[in-house]
């Protein structure tokens, strides 16, 4: 067991409109990674009309929605903007899924036109197009001690890095951010936008303690190692998923 004086709160963002895909297994999988260790871990459901408080959490995460959800979504991160940024300002981890990722960009450009406004946390921008990208993924990064990265795409949206933003991950097999410059998501600092569901952390528990180290060690301003876990099925659901032309 880890030392049980430690302790994260995670903000779930919006969960009443960014569901699909099954994102909330990420949160599952924190949970449950932390608590294997013995650390205590309390999650509040971010809904919409809620006024965030950037110094309540330690650990942010958002999922994916339909257009729709996906407006109201936008304009409730707006109103939330100042604090969220704060946060990310502050070294606070954020895993940011497909539509949420979007919006942490700079902006979203619908099909019909419509121009969402992000909150440019991440230096990205993305424009709708015809064609849907949907299948397994496999990746690499060069941040975890595993290099390899899986998940599953389902977005239609194309997205391209600014100066300030690095990918999160290269693509080997899939489409990633817009089908051709082999990037998959976007990193600045402790915030991590995907476009990978799956979920992506169950799947990936070297990315998903990663994460959790980096909100501790932010937290309590020290290295704090993880104790390890016996992640034989983990690993197992993730080499099954490695696609086979990687």
């Amino acid at each position: 067991m880890q030392k049980n004086s430690l302790k994260l709160r995670i903000a779930h963002l919006y969960p009443d409109l960014l569901n699909i895909y099954g994102d909330m297994g990420n949160i599952v999988a924190l949970e449950k990674r932390l608590r294997w260790r013995g650390i205590e871990v309390e999650t509040t459901k971010i809904t919409s009309g809620t006024t965030i408080k950037a110094d309540d959490y330690d650990l942010f995460f958002a999922g994916g929605g339909q257009d729709n959800q996906q407006i109201l979504a936008a304009n409730e991160l707006i109103k939330n903007g100042v604090e969220l940024i704060r946060a990310a300002r502050a070294g606070k981890p954020m895993l940011v899924i497909c539509g949420s990722y979007q919006l942490f960009g700079k902006y979203y450009i619908t099909l019909d036109g419509k121009k969402l406004r992000g909150i440019s946390i991440l230096d990205v921008t993305t424009k709708a197009a015809d064609t849907r990208f949907i299948g397994n993924v496999t990746a690499t990064c060069d941040f975890l001690p595993i290099r390899t990265i899986v998940g599953f795409e389902n977005h239609s949206g194309l997205t391209y890095l600014g100066e300030k933003a690095e990918p999160l991950f290269k693509i080997k097999v899939g489409n990633g951010n817009n089908g051709v410059d082999k990037t998959e998501g976007a990193r600045f600092n402790n915030v991590f936008g995907t476009y990978l569901h799956g979920p992506i952390l169950p799947k990936n528990p070297h990315f998903c303690d990663y994460l959790i180290e980096l909100a501790l060690n932010n937290k309590y301003d020290c290295k704090i190692p993880l104790m390890p876990l016996n992640d034989e099925i983990e690993f197992y659901a993730h080499e099954s998923r490695i696609c086979a032309k990687y």
